[in-house]
């Protein structure tokens, strides 16, 4: 996902890399629209194998920024991507990348806050509606929120049903009109418009109904459960539009 204070886990960047890549974002401030792109491209690429968040720290086109909580992320495309939805359900299903792109899309153009305070606005995603597949697999009296796993292997989200339910909560397969690349989260990732940006879980592997909310990888670290823009985290940013 895009964790907003990624801990420092694994080996140290090495000192030929982190000097290339201060000397990358340097140029990247003045480089023309191009070479920006390249510099993006780079940056997501070195962050995922950068445990420590450095690249996090430079500038990139997108405005957007790379972060892992794990050294490495497995890449998933087409033929390899499912999406398992399970648990307190009456119809589990394993959904492929084909399978999402073929229901209906909804896009949503918004601005995504980060609870550092980093804002990037108007940005659109587009992707199925969540509750489109909370309806199709039906849940069990008990039900009451959902997990959301990520095949990183260590980070995981969590909403109550009334949250995931709402029209601007996303099972989202493109961003900036492209479709999900690697470094974004792709091919699937979650999109949580009216939360900060932590909520939205990249690389989405699972979507698991369970009684009650289980708290996800930063709330266990300190970051409220309910994290609404400006009403939440003890900010007070403008919501999201």
């Amino acid at each position: 996902m895009d964790p907003d204070h990624p801990e420092e886990r694994g080996a140290p960047v090495g000192r030929r890399v982190f000097l290339a890549t201060l000397g990358l974002g340097a140029l990247g401030v003045v480089a023309a629209p191009p070479l920006q792109r390249g510099l993006e491209a780079f940056l997501g690429s070195a962050a995922d194998k950068d445990p420590t968040g450095l690249t996090g720290l430079l500038p990139n086109g997108g405005g957007l920024r790379y972060y892992s909580v794990t050294s490495s992320v497995p890449h998933r495309n087409a033929a390899t991507y499912r999406l398992s939805v399970d648990g307190l359900v009456d119809r589990p299903r394993r959904y492929t990348l084909a399978d999402l792109r073929a229901l209906p899309q909804t896009r949503l153009v918004r601005d995504v806050q980060c609870v550092t305070g980093w804002r990037v606005p108007g940005t659109p995603f587009e992707g199925v509606r969540l509750s489109a597949l909370l309806d199709a697999a039906g849940g069990r009296a008990t039900a009451g929120a959902g997990r959301f796993p990520c095949f990183d292997g260590a980070y995981s989200e969590s909403l109550t049903l009334e949250q995931a339910r709402r029209p601007d909560v996303l099972v989202a397969l493109r961003m900036k009109d492209e479709d999900l690349g690697h470094d974004h989260g792709g091919p699937v990732r979650l999109y949580v418009a009216p939360m900060y940006f932590y909520k939205s879980a990249k690389w989405l592997s699972g979507i698991t109904v369970t009684e009650d909310v289980r708290p996800g990888y930063w709330e266990d670290r300190g970051y409220d459960v309910d994290a609404w823009v400006g009403r939440s985290n003890g900010r007070d940013d403008d919501p999201t539009s």
